[in-house]
């Protein structure tokens, strides 16, 4: 069994870490509301989300919203508007709270007839020097697990995902997962 890459990118391969690219596409299933933060449409649109019940103040204030009712009541009316600091707050705590709200219907949907067909794409070897290169080729993997990676994202732990991605998915490709740790692409669809 390979071991894990140490020194990726010694060589010149370029290449994204594989957990990073599923943490990206899992939030491009979710649906994040896409006008930004600093318009007064999307600050109104998360603020809302946010303060629709005594659930969600409280998981926005667990996530690091730790706002007065009486500064979110000014925000909310727009007679007041939030510093830098606190726009990447509600942003932050709304992407935190919006993961948690959809990560059981998410991991419901991945988890589904079997689990979820997932594209590798391997990693860019064009810059290596030709006695360095590997011979790559696109991989396809079922992935029935999805849980611990759900877990992970959901959670915004990194750490946790990469392991679960790595130890725990990767070793079904055959002994030669190791070499799939650094990719440019991973696709799936829920």
């Amino acid at each position: 069994m390979p071991e894990r890459n140490h020194e990726f990118g010694k060589f010149g391969a370029r290449g994204t870490r594989g957990s990073d690219l599923v943490a990206t596409r899992l939030d491009t299933l979710v649906d994040f509301i896409t006008t930004p933060v600093t318009t007064p449409r999307g600050l109104l649109a998360r603020l809302r989300y946010l303060t629709t019940s005594p659930r969600t103040r409280k998981a926005a204030h667990a996530a690091g919203l730790t706002v007065t009712d009486r500064t979110l009541k000014a925000w909310l009316a727009g007679t007041r508007s939030p510093s830098k600091a606190n726009l990447e707050r509600i942003e932050q705590a709304y992407r935190t709270v919006r993961r948690h709200n959809v990560a059981r219907h998410l991991l419901k949907r991945l988890n589904s007839s079997g689990g979820t067909r997932v594209e590798i794409h391997p990693l860019n070897q064009s810059q290596v020097p030709q006695p360095h290169q590997r011979a790559l080729e696109y991989r396809r993997i079922n992935v029935r697990r999805w849980d611990p990676i759900v877990t992970a994202w959901a959670t915004g732990d990194s750490h946790a995902l990469d392991t679960a991605w790595t130890t725990g998915i990767l070793p079904d490709l055959g002994s030669q997962w190791g070499q799939y740790e650094y990719v440019t692409n991973i696709g799936f669809a829920a």
